[in-house]
């Protein structure tokens, strides 16, 4: 049965997990305005319009094209749907991106089918993007590849005593929690952002509610599926 109350917490797995996430969201912000992140950060980037364009299709709509911009930017071109709810769907679709990585990553085969997952996504984009930008995150542009780098991560998992896997899933699924809530707060506060998704939202909405407003019930969402995914995945290791 699962542990709901976590009794007994925190054991030596759910102190890892913890301290993990701690660790590299203190990373994450360290290194926010770094090269370093910027792999990363395009990845989800890649996600934030993925989930656009799932929003568009299950809304019998039609996505004609997905871009990400070297500048962390991205844009989806849909065609029909259901608009009220493909608007929202990239912060929040982000946000749940990033539960699912963070969960995946307290098992070994769950963090295996998450890295098989993100790289057939990465290679399927290789043949059918349009966008320069959205091929080089995965064919390369500067020093990481990035399904290069997940066959390598593969590889030292499976064949070496380098046991890294979950560890990078679990960065990635930090990184897609932490950057939505930022991004929202940059589009919207620090830069403010007309075209942003959440002023296009207050638009469309007939209810007395600003783009702003928008993006700080969207932001709540994000930070609320971050906490679910630690509350989880502490149960899923008791």
């Amino acid at each position: 049965m699962p542990n709901w109350e976590l009794q007994n917490c925190c054991q030596k797995d759910q102190v890892t997990f913890l301290v993990t996430i701690g660790v590299f969201s203190l990373v994450i912000l360290a290194l926010w305005r770094t090269v370093l992140l910027t792999p990363f950060k395009l990845i989800t980037v890649f996600m934030h319009e993925a989930s656009h364009a799932i929003a568009c299709i299950l809304t019998c709509g039609k996505v004609e094209g997905i871009q990400v911009h070297a500048n962390e930017g991205g844009v989806t071109q849909t065609r029909g749907g259901i608009y009220w709810l493909i608007l929202p769907a990239g912060y929040l679709g982000s946000s749940f991106w990033g539960m699912l990585l963070i969960l995946a990553s307290t098992n070994l085969l769950t963090a295996r089918i998450a890295a098989g997952c993100l790289g057939l996504a990465l290679l399927i984009v290789l043949f059918i993007a349009k966008n320069w930008t959205l091929r080089g995150l995965c064919i390369g542009e500067g020093s990481i590849r990035f399904i290069a780098f997940l066959a390598i991560i593969w590889v030292l998992q499976e064949y070496t005593k380098v046991r890294i896997l979950r560890y990078v899933i679990l960065f990635i699924g930090v990184m897609n929690s932490l950057f939505s809530v930022y991004d929202i707060y940059d589009d919207l506060i620090s830069r403010r952002v007309n075209s942003s998704d959440a002023e296009k939202f207050a638009e469309l909405c007939p209810c007395p509610c600003t783009g702003v407003g928008w993006g700080m019930i969207w932001g709540m969402i994000s930070f609320l599926f971050l906490c679910a995914s630690i509350y989880l995945g502490l149960v899923i290791l008791s």
